[in-house]
């Protein structure tokens, strides 16, 4: 099996991680029962005797699980919560070799994060993610979590990531990257988000944005179906939804239930890479196969169920609805409807006892609803994992890359200008050494030519035509 690596920056990035770990442990714990340090757990885990005298101690590749770390760079320019995961129970999965931390904090400024930590920080950052890689058999992919609204995780963040291309350009850069909603509480967020995004566009084989907004729709919806008085409607008093209490990371969290929902996508989208399955799906088969355009690499994602654990005392969803459910606009991570917009191409990833004739079924009941390129009308990807999550029979998460992230990227241009027309708060930016004004307008430039590569292919929506009649060939 392969290895990944998680880097997760700022505090967004850093509580989102903590939760991904959290469950991860809890999943395999579930399924690894001898305690067996197998190829599952090697995929985001290292067995570590800690007996050694250096304090450091040394992998132990197979037999008993001594002591889990997880493969993983935890970096934040405040020290608020790595100190929180250091002092919590998931203490243990981390060692001082995979931190970094100051102590100012980026003041939700790009610049101050990119620019002034990203340079001091550039080397120590480097030479942390190296000795993680140096410790992978097979290193496939690294997964980058972090925000688009703060200093540190936009900033520092999308430093990281130029930094990961330097130094490992043939491994894949998958990035979760949380947008701030339009009431956001960090009055610079548009330039960051902005700022990053150019980054983002020219530096990640694969961006799955999601958005704050629709993360605190869909945490109501999952409370006000708990509360409908319904037999068996009930959020249970140590789910992970609405804390951390009965589970690894300790005390409730005022954002837990929203960052859970966001672990609980990275805990779908890798278990192909920590588990079995008839029809695993290699992570870098979702470049390889949703990303036709290098720049045109955002893919929008959609969970079902979107609770784990057994949280949530809901009835399981019948597998054909979950199919449904996965393509409506209640289910996506981005305030987005898919099925009214242009399919580049779509990936399913099952997990649980499913069979691929049940997901070729529901793909065929599902194609005459969905808009497809015409030069890619069989543009899917299916991913079939034994393993389901825990307290369910199996759940779906699909991956689109879909023209429906347009609108979602002119309301952040839209705010954006609103501050960038009256030049409002851009000294603080362009005190910044090296920092320019070029820097925002060709950070706008990039946006909008996105943008203009999404409607240019919305165009073409109106020319689909039905597929031609295939030649007969005799044989």
């Amino acid at each position: 099996m392969t290895q990944s690596i998680v880097v997760q920056v700022g505090q967004c990035g850093n509580q989102v991680g903590c939760r991904f770990w959290d469950l991860a442990l809890r999943e395999h714990a579930h399924v690894n029962k001898k305690g067996i340090y197998d190829e599952a757990l090697s995929s985001f885990f290292r067995n570590v005797d800690t007996r050694r005298s250096d304090g450091e101690g040394c992998d132990i590749a197979g037999g008993k699980i001594r002591s889990l770390k997880a493969r993983a760079v935890l970096v934040d320019m405040e020290e608020g919560v790595v100190n929180e995961i250091l002092q919590g129970p998931l203490r243990d999965v981390f060692d001082s070799t995979q931190l970094i931390t100051d102590v100012s904090g980026s003041g939700n400024n790009w610049a101050t994060g990119h620019r002034v930590y990203g340079s001091a920080y550039s080397e120590r950052i480097v030479e942390r993610v190296r000795r993680a890689a140096e410790r992978c058999d097979c290193l496939q992919c690294f997964f980058l979590i972090h925000s688009m609204g703060g200093g540190t995780g936009s900033g520092l963040g999308s430093r990281v990531l130029n930094l990961l291309e330097d130094e490992f350009p043939e491994v894949c850069r998958i990035v979760t990257a949380v947008y701030p909603s339009a009431e956001d509480d960090v009055i610079t967020s548009p330039y960051n988000s902005v700022l990053a995004m150019r980054e983002l566009t020219e530096h990640a084989d694969c961006v799955l944005p999601v958005e704050n907004q629709s993360l605190v729709d869909i945490v109501n919806k999952i409370r006000h179906m708990a509360h409908s008085g319904k037999p068996g409607c009930v959020i249970r008093k140590d789910s992970t939804l609405i804390s951390g209490q009965g589970g690894v990371t300790g005390a409730a969290k005022p954002f837990d239930a929203m960052n859970n929902i966001v672990a609980n996508l990275l805990l779908n989208l890798t278990s192909s890479a920590r588990f079995e399955g008839s029809l695993n799906m290699d992570l870098n088969e979702i470049t390889m196969n949703l990303v036709p355009f290098p720049r045109l690499h955002y893919l929008v994602s959609s969970l079902t169920p979107l609770y784990t654990l057994a949280d949530v005392n809901i009835p399981t969803r019948r597998l054909d609805q979950m199919f449904t459910d996965a393509f409506s606009k209640e289910h996506q991570l981005i305030r987005a409807d898919p099925k009214h917009s242009l399919y580049l191409a779509c990936a399913l990833m099952v997990r649980g006892n499913v069979q691929v004739s049940d997901l070729r079924r529901n793909i065929e009941r599902l194609k005459p609803s969905l808009h497809f390129v015409s030069w890619n009308q069989e543009g899917w990807k299916t991913g079939l994992c034994s393993v389901p999550p825990v307290g369910h029979s199996h759940s779906l998460l699909a991956l689109a890359n879909n023209t429906c992230v347009k609108p979602t990227f002119m309301e952040l241009r839209e705010r954006f200008m609103k501050l960038y027309r009256k030049k409002a708060h851009l000294h603080h930016y362009l005190h910044v050494e090296g920092m320019e004004q070029g820097c925002f307008t060709e950070a706008l430039s990039s946006l909008s030519s996105l943008i203009e590569e999404y409607s240019q292919l919305d165009a073409t929506k109106t020319l689909l035509l039905p597929d031609a009649s295939r030649l007969s060939i005799a044989t």
